[in-house]
């Protein structure tokens, strides 16, 4: 476990390194969440009504509803796309077979991977919602951080297995897997983002029920604009584990067979 440990922290590091000598772009993705946050935050003034104010299923207005969806819309892109871009990186600089012929096993080097651009979207919410809360009232006096942690830590892991197997597709076909963007779609429409579910169609009601965007940003709402505790959000929690329990080893088994394919047909290093 402690040499796993620091196999991991060893993949941040080098992923950190690399991005610290970037440091413009920090500052211009600060100033693009300001736009961001602004965006919203204007809309919000321009479709406040009471009929929609009475279809949100949580305090803080339009505003805070429509933010918290975006950022998560955030989270997922990382998600779905962390592992494409790692794996195309570690090819094309010829890092690849090597990382690939270590000891370091298989869940480490996906984990290790995807540990920095998590940290780095997660800091990245983080200065949205502090834009949101410094310059225009975005509520925060309620939030209870334990649960926030909880529910990003659950959408993390739930997140985690798609985007694995959106890198399985990528080894596989040399290509970015067109079902990702079919599940932003989706989540965009369907997951609670930019409107509550209760407003769409009954038959799309029943397509947010079965996507873990939905179950996400429910329990974040709760936790980040009410105050919800652990105990108010364990149903969402537990679907997020249900999820994360199905995909995240259906996922890691994929990409080892899609590693063994490429491997035994010579494509590993294709383009």
């Amino acid at each position: 476990m402690i040499h796993a440990l620091q196999e991991l922290w060893a993949f941040f590091w080098r992923d950190l390194s690399i991005a610290r000598t970037y440091r413009t772009v920090f500052v211009l993705e600060a100033l693009e969440a300001l736009f961001g946050v602004a965006m919203f935050f204007y809309v919000a003034r321009f479709v406040d009504s009471p009929q929609l104010q009475h279809a949100l299923p949580q305090s803080g207005g339009y505003f805070a509803f429509s933010l918290i969806g975006f950022v998560f819309l955030d989270y997922l892109n990382a998600a779905m796309d962390t592992f494409d871009r790692s794996l195309l990186e570690a090819r094309d600089s010829g890092t690849l077979e090597h990382l690939l012929v270590t000891q370091t096993s298989l869940p480490v080097i996906l984990a290790g991977s995807a540990i920095y651009p998590f940290v780095a979207t997660t800091m990245r919410i983080a200065v949205y919602v502090a834009w949101g809360a410094i310059l225009f009232g975005f509520p925060l006096r309620d939030a209870n951080w334990l649960a926030v942690a909880a529910v990003l830590l659950a959408t993390l892991l739930a997140f985690s297995g798609l985007g694995i197997l959106s890198a399985s597709y990528l080894l596989l076909f040399k290509r970015g897997n067109p079902a990702k963007w079919f599940l932003l779609g989706v989540s965009s429409v369907a997951g609670g983002m930019l409107f509550p579910i209760s407003v769409l169609p009954d038959w799309l009601q029943v397509v947010a029920r079965l996507n873990p965007v939905t179950y996400a940003l429910g329990a974040m709402r709760a936790a980040l604009l009410d105050g919800a505790n652990v105990q108010v959000v364990w149903r969402p929690l537990i679907v997020l584990l249900v999820f994360s329990a199905v995909l995240l080893p259906l996922s890691m088994a994929v990409f080892a067979w899609a590693l063994r394919r490429t491997k035994t047909t010579g494509t590993l290093m294709h383009r």
